[in-house]
């Protein structure tokens, strides 16, 4: 399957939605947790693609402010398999010279979270290949309504001119930790939308719906989506004679 790929024509910033782990569970007559633990593998093949690939920016949702709302012992779960998954995971970014970001409203994770997850960022702040981008606690409308938050206050103060507002001008106050655009975006498990994720970058990504669960996703799924994105025109607007 990657043989199939033009490395020509590589997506600069991959972003998925991870979903599924609960179904695969409940297939095999077992909690959700199960699921989640068992995602970890789809998480250090898709991670370990993209960084052989030449992709510069992988964002993985893998935890949404709405998720809070799920039962208590399926968040706790979560929040414990994060804080003992970060800590093992840091040789595997070490080994791929990938830089860990971690995008969303971070101080509001339990402390060990943010300990490991602060850790993991000192100790491959200094790597040079892709950043993996790992959303937590994270919404597109929270970023965007932070953003306006930035804004107001800068023309309250005097230091913006609100009739100098332009899409440039918004896109400096994004989370910065987003990286640019995304160029691909991958949902897994069936589902076909967006879910609140990255509701700005999402603007022109080629969109990649695939009926496998999570669990079970692994590189040449990976490489499947990025196949099909290549066979595909994208043009901004434009007319396909533009394009030629």
């Amino acid at each position: 399957m990657k043989e199939q790929i033009d490395q020509e024509n590589i997506p600069s910033h991959i972003a998925i939605i991870m979903d599924g782990n609960g179904r695969w569970a409940k297939q095999r007559g077992a909690k959700r947790i199960f699921g989640h633990k068992n995602a970890i593998q789809a998480v250090r093949d898709t991670t370990e693609g993209c960084a052989e690939l030449g992709v510069k920016h992988l964002t993985l949702y893998a935890f949404s402010t709405e998720n809070w709302n799920r039962p208590k012992v399926e968040v706790d779960a979560l929040m414990n398999l994060l804080v003992s998954t970060i800590k093992k995971e840091i040789p595997t970014l070490q080994k791929n010279n990938i830089r860990l970001q971690p995008l969303g409203e971070i101080t509001h994770l339990p402390e060990e979270a943010q300990g490991n997850l602060n850790e993991g960022v000192k100790e491959t702040s200094k790597n040079t290949g892709m950043t993996l981008n790992l959303a937590l606690n994270y919404s597109g409308k929270w970023e965007l309504a932070t953003c306006m938050k930035g804004l107001a206050q800068k023309i309250k103060s005097g230091e913006l001119d609100p009739f100098e507002m332009s899409v440039s001008k918004f896109e400096e106050y994004i989370d910065k930790n987003t990286a640019p655009e995304v160029e691909l975006m991958i949902r897994t498990s069936g589902e076909v939308r967006i879910s609140n994720f990255l509701l700005w970058q999402l603007a022109y990504a080629e969109l990649y719906f695939t009926n496998v669960l999570w669990p079970d996703f692994r590189k040449d799924d990976l490489f499947k989506a990025v196949i099909e994105y290549q066979s595909r025109e994208r043009r901004f607007g434009q007319t396909s004679e533009q394009l030629s």
